[in-house]
């Protein structure tokens, strides 16, 4: 059947093109796509095609987030966790690709995420399911544009923030001592498991994946090198820990050791002898038979405990927060806190324990005023001594406030010359405070613009030292 539209239109029909490219067979694998209205479309689908076989991507232009996030899973799966990873295919194949799998990757935009969160939350889904479903796609199509296989990530600006942390609930330590005096008498192996867990500050994982050949009681240390996980909450595996520096070695306090010693005492010979091929061999807390704990079966054991205790109901990471609120309270620096924790930054441990760091911020100041006024013999004879600072604009007094500065202002009709400390002389001559302005040399003026240049956020005036009589101050050294 003949076309009715004539061959000359110019608008008639669409382009094709095809290109053969080889697959890992060793054979030429031939693609065509049509549909393009015009030879300058066509050229530029071919061109990025070609573009994205050199990179090492798929750029075929109909390639839909269907086809894509498989692919992308299948090349994960070399460096993420296998928990990791299962969690991702479960948002993938469960939530992404059902409500955005048609769509053309390149056609995929920030208002259809956006649409698709506001069904998820509509449908009664949790704030935090739909936000780690948001990261696994956002973490896809960010690996898209650093292979520059799209310009940009549709899925940034994050349409749902991150939700807020909930506040956790840690016990006293007496109700951690009444714990752990009910948990001895009647569950002894979960009560050594929470000593272990509050002596140490070690996660859950870590702790039921301690191997005793990683055990020197000896020497009273441990090493941490794996960490037992669940994949869907069916199959235990046994991984690497959190992060590099979790990997390290954790010294034991004698309460630790002990309950250390209980469980050697109670292990069978094979599960001391060393290591061997199976990785669940030779585990500190394990079943009867040696097989490793189910962590959803020790934190059903625990709370049982807790609640027969009459102790109030927390999860077994939160024994982890107790070692460390136990430590800071305890007035231990936070350096050391933090590598007793094994966080990745000292900052990380800022964060996440700054209600108890700002109790120890009076008593640090009042430290250093402490160690000041003892090394400093004349301390006490001039402690009236001011000099003048630009207060933020919002501050009660105006555009002026004091600060306690020694050896910067002239000496008051309340503390005479002679309270100047010896061996330095100053002189100041009048100045005038017009306007609230603090007049300066015009040195420290030429300093101040240069250091202050191009920073908006500090709201200062500009500083004109021809404008008043400066303060002219000399200190040198008496003969």
């Amino acid at each position: 059947m003949r076309c009715p539209q004539p061959a000359g239109d110019r608008d008639h029909g669409t382009w094709t093109f095809a290109v053969g490219l080889p697959s890992p067979d060793h054979h030429r694998t031939t693609i065509r796509r049509g549909g393009f209205p015009t030879q300058n479309a066509a050229q530029a689908a071919l061109e990025r095609i070609l573009e994205g076989e050199a990179g090492g991507f798929n750029g075929d232009p109909n390639q839909t987030v269907a086809d894509y996030l498989p692919a992308w899973l299948e090349t994960k799966a070399y460096v993420l966790k296998p928990t990791t990873l299962a969690r991702y295919r479960d948002y993938v194949t469960g939530d992404l690709i059902p409500a955005l799998g048609t769509l053309k990757l390149d056609e995929l935009g920030h208002r259809h995420i956006a649409g698709f969160v506001h069904t998820q939350l509509a449908a009664g889904r949790g704030q935090v399911t739909v936000h780690r479903c948001l990261a696994t796609l956002s973490s896809a199509l960010g690996d898209a544009v650093r292979q520059h296989r799209l310009t940009h990530n549709p899925a940034r600006p994050a349409v749902l923030p991150r939700p807020p942390t909930a506040e956790r609930r840690i016990w006293t330590t007496e109700e951690a001592t009444r714990f752990l005096h009910y948990c001895h008498h009647t569950d002894p192996l979960i009560a050594d498991l929470c000593e272990l867990l509050i002596g140490t500050g070690m996660r859950k994982g870590e702790a039921l994946a301690l191997h005793w050949h990683d055990v020197h009681l000896k020497q009273g240390v441990l090493y941490v090198r794996y960490t037992l996980s669940t994949i869907n909450n069916a199959r235990l595996v046994i991984t690497s820990p959190k992060t590099r520096s979790s990997k390290n070695w954790v010294a034991l306090s004698p309460r630790v050791a002990a309950a250390l010693t209980r469980r050697a005492a109670d292990a069978t010979p094979p599960a001391l002898a060393g290591r061997s091929d199976d990785p669940f061999t030779g585990l500190v807390f394990c079943r009867p038979d040696g097989r490793p704990l189910r962590p959803q079966t020790v934190l059903d054991r625990f709370r049982h405990h807790a609640k027969e205790a009459g102790v109030p109901r927390i999860t077994l990471h939160d024994l982890r927060h107790l070692a460390a609120t136990l430590s800071i309270t305890a007035d231990t620096p936070l350096t050391v806190v933090s590598k007793t924790l094994r966080h990745s930054t000292l900052s990380t441990t800022a964060n996440l324990y700054s209600h108890l760091t700002q109790q120890a911020a009076p008593a640090a100041v009042d430290a250093i005023d402490t160690a000041l006024t003892q090394a400093d013999p004349t301390a006490d004879s001039h402690p009236h001594w001011t000099a003048w600072l630009r207060p933020h604009r919002d501050h009660p007094n105006g555009h002026r406030a004091h600060l306690t500065l020694p050896y910067f202002a002239a000496p008051t009709a309340s503390s005479p010359s002679t309270s100047t400390p010896q061996g330095v002389h100053a002189t100041t001559t009048s100045h005038n405070t017009k306007k609230g302005r603090f007049p300066i040399s015009g040195k420290t003026a030429s300093d101040l613009r240069k250091r202050w240049s191009g920073r908006q956020d500090l709201n200062l005036r500009p500083l004109d030292p021809q404008a008043q009589r400066p303060l002219s101050a000399t200190i040198r050294t008496a003969p």
